[in-house]
């Protein structure tokens, strides 16, 4: 475990490991506030990447050195994942990314499913955790019910997901985090309600990766997936399944493939770079400290919050106030303006933002707000500075 930094959150000691962060655009530095689709990587992880690649690395199994890394690496990679959720390494497996990872379980599960059975999923949810549950039990002939959201408020209550639980359901998917709406969902207390009617749970946890402190056993679901590039690795996805489940479950892979987890779940041959970068991002955050982020991500949203809050011309969307029911992940609206076009005048001063629906297709729909071309989603990572929050208020006070 490496020592965390000094409680004095030093951001530009932060700023200082990230290559990426000194771009520049029409002149502009750039603010990176596109973190909810993707964050920068710091030195750390490129040195690994790279590392792997210069020395040579074979695949597994071939019992001489190249191919010995390749074990090292995953094994590595595995017992990282396993520090920051808080599983088993033998309960990790890798993957393209979140959505693929998904993919592949939803088939695998459905094949448990039956008719009369059912599932809850709900509008919150960025589309790989919906359209992957609800496209194989269509297949199968199950039962889709769906958690609704408040659109005034834009969080998602417990009791929502768990007034639809009965003897029948057979799968929660939900997410602990909104790529959206910033909104964090109580999902301990979903999964308590889901395992009384023997219901499993699985958790998109790709949006609260870089912000939120992650236990599946606090969690209590079964499974959970996120995507590294999300947290400042590389684009590799992760997926935790509880043991005995991961082992029971058919998996659709290649005969010679492994006939046990986590080998069965991982379709041919992993990015072994990939995973040297996952583990060094995992060091990296275990370098700044979970705390530390979640302070300094706070008082990024409290200054952005206060900001938009004397703007009558500007509309957020969510909760208004930073707590434990939301991260530093904003979406707004202002008035007469199309997304796009506010994004473009952002983009334009170098800040990087994004508008649309960002996949929470079904979010978007029960906001009423679809059909006019999403909202503006303004996400602050612990890199990020007050000097940045300011300037996305400026252009933001300058739309009138």
């Amino acid at each position: 475990m490496v020592t965390p930094m000094s409680e004095l959150f030093d951001i530009d000691a932060v700023r200082a490991r990230f290559p990426a962060l000194h771009r520049q655009e029409n002149g502009h530095p750039v603010a990176y506030l596109d973190g909810p689709g993707g964050t920068q990587v710091p030195e750390t992880v490129i040195d690994a990447m790279s590392a792997v690649m210069r020395d040579g690395v074979s695949n597994l199994g071939g019992g001489y050195g190249a191919s010995d890394l390749a074990v090292e690496v995953t094994a590595s990679a595995r017992a990282a994942v396993g520090r920051l959720i808080g599983c088993e390494p033998a309960e990790v497996a890798f993957g393209q990314n979140m959505t693929s990872l998904t993919f592949a379980v939803s088939r695998a599960l459905a094949e448990t499913w039956s008719e009369g059975d059912a599932i809850v999923l709900t509008s919150l949810d960025h589309d790989a955790n919906f359209a992957p549950w609800a496209m194989a039990a269509e297949r199968v002939g199950v039962e889709v019910r769906v958690a609704e959201f408040d659109p005034a408020t834009g969080l998602l209550d417990a009791q929502a997901v768990i007034g639809l639980l009965d003897e029948h359901v057979r799968l929660v998917a939900v997410c602990l985090a909104s790529n959206a709406l910033g909104t964090v969902v109580d999902v301990a207390s979903i999964s308590r309600a889901a395992h009384e009617v023997g219901a499993l749970v699985f958790v998109d946890a790709v949006h609260a990766g870089p912000h939120l402190r992650i236990d599946v056993d606090v969690l209590g679901c079964d499974l959970l997936a996120a995507s590294a590039y999300k947290f400042f690795g590389p684009h590799t996805g992760l997926l935790f399944g509880r043991s005995a489940l991961m082992a029971g479950l058919p998996a659709f892979k290649v005969r010679p493939a492994p006939s046990d987890p986590p080998g069965k779940w991982e379709t041919g041959t992993q990015s072994f770079e990939s995973l040297a970068g996952v583990a060094a991002a995992i060091e990296y955050l275990e370098s700044v400290g979970a705390d530390a982020i979640a302070d300094h991500e706070t008082s990024l949203g409290r200054r952005f919050l206060e900001g938009v809050a004397g703007m009558g011309h500007v509309r957020l969307y969510g909760s208004p106030e930073m707590g434990p029911d939301r991260v530093s992940t904003f979406a707004v609206a202002v008035e007469s303006r199309h997304p796009d076009a506010i994004a473009r005048r952002m983009i334009d001063s170098g800040i990087y933002v994004w508008s649309g629906h960002y996949y929470a297709v079904n979010a978007m729909d029960r906001l009423g707000v679809l059909e006019a071309g999403g909202l503006v989603r303004i996400g602050f990572v612990h890199y990020n500075t007050f000097e940045e929050v300011d300037r996305v208020l400026t252009v933001l006070d300058g739309l009138r």
